[in-house]
Formats: structure tokens, sequence, C-alpha cells
């Protein structure tokens, strides 16, 4: 059978595992709530711009398209990721082919990527992160076609691809950089001595350009974001979480990726695609060194399935088929059955006790529940993460409507995070409520130059709060706490601040300029 036939045959037979990936994520995507990081991916909608803090402006976009033809529900959110979950999954079936697997590597590398534990719990919240992951796998199966047909349109598409990526999010330049250079070290080093590497590149430059001017008109907002990023949250991680972490989030599936990760450097068969394994390698100790969050490397992990399904396949020949049944259980079935753990199938209270219930079964899953603090917690962060906010935006919208009409033309909200700005804001137009502040993340682009409303309620969960207002507020009271069991914003608390002093209003600008030049 001809290489163009084959791969025609393969691509309607990796739709069945698209669909797996569609169907399960359809189950799971309305349950518990928004997630903090999607309140403010979901308001950067209403700010289209070529850059923001924390991302490059792809996600903004697909907010304003879901918004606008799905809704705002948390059903409608998650649209968007699901497909290009699904996508992922194609293109890895793709992948497959490229390497030259056929049926049986498709469904293990499939089937192995979707019950994942690191894919799972990355493929449906409204994040850049399964956009990243989308970008990455585009990248790799252009790179492979290249290679097999030499054909100088998928280099065109390629740089198109890096490009968009790069809006997406900043660890494309990483990935496609270490893709280049395990090229340039393997055996294929030639293909990419042409004019058309450079038009490619120029393309995904062209494409990047806007938000890099964009960084620079904001004073690389980029760098800042990182440095803070490192110094609250990326410090707590050692370089032997991370290792031990890229051991543990594909679960069983452990066995697939790294035996493709080995069958790349001694197979005869795969000698071509030998980069793959080097990139791995090259962008795995970059992130390791830069004390990268697991997450970061999940996108350069289809890759190695697919390699891993190509190789199971060579192990077990045609005829074999109890031992392909075998592997295909032993390798995915586990995962199955943890799928509660990192998907949200399952309702809050049963999710609760199978986590406790997994973690005395199996105490080295218990990183699962390790959240950024380095304490151990009930619920994953993620799933913490979802719980409380539209509670917050109930007692918010109380202490609100319980103003005079007068009063409330000169009271002001004002949150002290992006989690809690954005859970008010998705929800203002439901409860009725004005613009809400906040000079935390993204949301100090756009917040106004004064703060200096009779009235503002305040949302913070400082227990110093009290003492920082006493000073330059004429009275304050206490007017709502968030008191929804396992949530991580339990405790949050809801005060209505009056009269302010202009001392209030002098330390809020000076911090609104501050943070507009960072």
């Amino acid at each position: 059978m001809s290489y163009k036939n084959r791969r025609s045959i393969y691509s309607t037979f990796v739709l069945i595992f698209v669909a797996l990936k569609i169907l399960i994520n359809l189950f799971a995507i309305g349950n518990f709530g928004f997630h903090r990081d999607e309140f403010l991916h979901l308001v950067l909608a209403d700010h289209l711009d070529w850059g923001y803090k924390e991302v490059p402006p792809f996600i903004s976009l697909l907010a304003k398209i879901s918004l606008s033809v799905f809704g705002d529900s948390v059903f409608a959110s998650r649209i968007f990721t699901t497909l290009a979950s699904g996508i992922i999954i194609w293109l890895t079936g793709q992948i497959v082919v490229e390497l030259g697997g056929k049926r049986f590597a498709i469904t293990l590398a499939c089937l192995a990527l979707i019950f994942s534990p690191a894919f799972a719990a990355s493929g449906y919240l409204f994040q850049p992160v399964v956009f990243d992951q989308l970008w990455w796998v585009v990248t790799v199966w252009l790179f492979c076609r290249y290679l097999n047909t030499a054909n100088v349109k998928y280099l065109y598409w390629l740089g198109a691809a890096v490009g968009l990526g790069m809006l997406t999010k900043y660890t494309m330049a990483f990935f496609t950089g270490s893709l280049i250079i395990g090229i340039l070290i393997s055996r294929e080093r030639k293909l990419l001595f042409n004019k058309h590497i450079l038009f490619s590149a120029l393309l995904a430059f062209v494409i990047f350009l806007p938000n890099l001017i964009w960084q620079f008109a904001h004073h690389l907002p980029v760098l800042t974001h990182m440095k803070e990023l490192r110094e609250q949250q990326l410090d707590n991680l050692s370089p032997a979480d991370f290792v031990m972490q890229q051991i543990m989030v594909n679960g069983t599936a452990l066995v697939i990726w790294l035996t493709g990760f080995i069958f790349l450097f001694i197979s005869f068969k795969l000698r071509r695609f030998r980069f793959i394994a080097i990139a791995y390698i090259l962008i795995f100790l970059f992130l390791l060194k830069m004390s990268g969050k697991s997450y970061y490397l999940f996108g350069a992990y289809p890759m190695l399935f697919a390699a891993g399904g190509f190789a199971f396949e060579q192990f077990f020949k045609r005829k074999v088929y109890a031992l392909r049944v075998a592997v295909i259980v032993l390798l995915v079935l586990p995962n199955i059955l943890l799928l509660p753990l990192v998907l949200p199938i399952l309702p809050l209270q049963r999710t609760v006790t199978f986590i406790k219930n997994a973690e005395t079964r199996m105490p080295f899953i218990s990183f699962l529940t390790r959240w950024e603090d380095q304490k151990q917690h009930p619920l994953t962060q993620d799933y913490a993460d979802m719980l409380g906010w539209e509670e917050m935006a109930q007692k918010v919208a109380a202490a609100y409507h319980q103003l005079t009409p007068e009063q409330k033309k000169q009271t002001q909200i004002f949150t002290d995070s992006y989690g809690e700005a954005g859970a008010v804001n998705h929800f203002r137009r439901k409860y009725n409520l004005p613009e809400i502040i906040s000079l935390n993340s993204s949301f100090a682009l756009w917040a106004p130059s004064d703060l200096n409303g009779r009235y503002i309620i305040y949302v913070d969960d400082d227990d110093n709060v009290e003492r920082r207002l006493s000073k330059i507020v004429e009275s304050y009271k206490q007017v709502g706490e968030i008191t929804t069991p396992l949530a991580r914003e339990r405790g949050v608390r809801i005060y209505l601040l009056v009269n302010p002093s202009p001392k209030l209003n002098e330390v809020y600008r000076a911090e609104l300029e501050q943070r507009r030049l960072r």
C-alpha cells in the first residue's frame, strides 16, 4: 500500500478516538464551576488587544468568539478546549501514521493520550494550556510530514503554526528551538538548509510581531510576570519534584511514552525521527533549569506516545491479538479507573470520597492534592479553584443592592485578586453590578485612574485588612464571607468602606502607575 493511501485509510480510523475524547469531555465540562483562571481569560474578551500581562492575545480572541457564539455558561466556555483536545488526538494518530504505525499503534497511542491524567486534567478548562499543547503537536506533525514528503508547503504551514503558537503561549518558542536543534543534531539536518526555512521563520515572526511590539510598548510585562511567578510559585518546586511529576503525570501510560522515547534512539525504522527524542531532552532540561511547572512539558508527550504506539506494534506482531489486548488493558485501564481524580465526571462529594480512598490505597498519588502552598488538601487545587465564585458574586451584589440609588452612583467595587475580579465581573450582568476594579494581573491595564467612590465594596482575604483599613476610611464593616466548603476562596471577606480618605486614592494611584510599568 502506498504512503498516500495508507495515510488516508488510517485518518478515518483515528476519528473513532477523536469522538471518544470529545464524548468524555462533554460528560464533564459542565460540572463544578468556572476555574479562577477561566474568569481571567473570559474577561479578556471585553478588552481585545495584542497582549496582556500573563498571556499573549490568542485566548482573548477565542473568548470573544466563545461568548458571542456559545454563551457564558460553564459548558459553553469549554467547547473550544474540548474541540482542541479532540484535534490533539487526531494529530497524535497522524504522527503515528507518519512514523509508519498501523491500527494497533494508533489505538495504543490515542487511548494512552485520552486517559492520561495529565491530558484529562489539562484538556477541558478554558486556558491557554490546551491550545499550547495543540500548537506543539501541530508543529511535530508538520515536521514529520515535511521529512516524509520534502514538500516545502509544510514548512510554510509550520511557520504559521509557530507564529500562532507564540500568540498562544511563549513556551512555543522554546519548544520550536528544541525541535530545530534536534533536527540539526540528527542526520536529517540537510532538509533545513534551504531558503524556505528562512521564509517560514519570517512568516512566524510576522505573525508574532504585533504581540512583540505590544510587549515593548508596555515595558515587557512578560518578564515581570515570570519573575513574580518564579518568586511566588515556582521556587516551591525543586528539580526532584519536577522530575517525579513528569514520571507520575501520565500514570501507567509512562510505560508507553518512555518506550517510545527509547525506541526513537535504538530503532532503525525510526532513525529519521530521532529529533523527537532529542527535542524532548532539550525542552525537559530547559524547564528543569527554569523551575517550570509540570504542565509546561505536557505538549511534548503526544509525539512520544505516537513513538511508543509504533514500538509496541513492532514488539507484538499481527497474529498475537491476545497480547495486544492485554497491553492495552494493562497500560490504559488503570488510568481509566483514576479518571475522577483529574476530570470532574462525578458529583463533588463523591469526588472527595473517591480522592480520599484513592490516596489511602495509593499514597504515591498524593502529589495531586498538594497545592502550591505545598500542603495536602481534600481536593486537587484545580477542583478547589472551581468552587465558591457565584457565592462571592451574590454577596457582593447583596452589599451593593442594600445601598440607596444615590449611594450606588458613588460606589465602586474593588477586589484584591484577579480570580475575585474575574468572578464578580462574569456575573455582574446577572446581578446588575457596576464595573469591577482590581490592580492584580491584567486588570491593571484597564483600571480607572482613580479609586474615589464614597462607598467601596472591597473583596480581600488578607487577615490584616482591618488594621490597614482603619487608618484610611471613615468607617468599614464586613458584610459577607465566602463559606462554600472545600473552596480555595473559603474565608474571603467582603467589606463596605464608607468615605475613604484621600490617602486611599493616593496609594491606589501610586500602585496603579507602578503596575502599568511592569
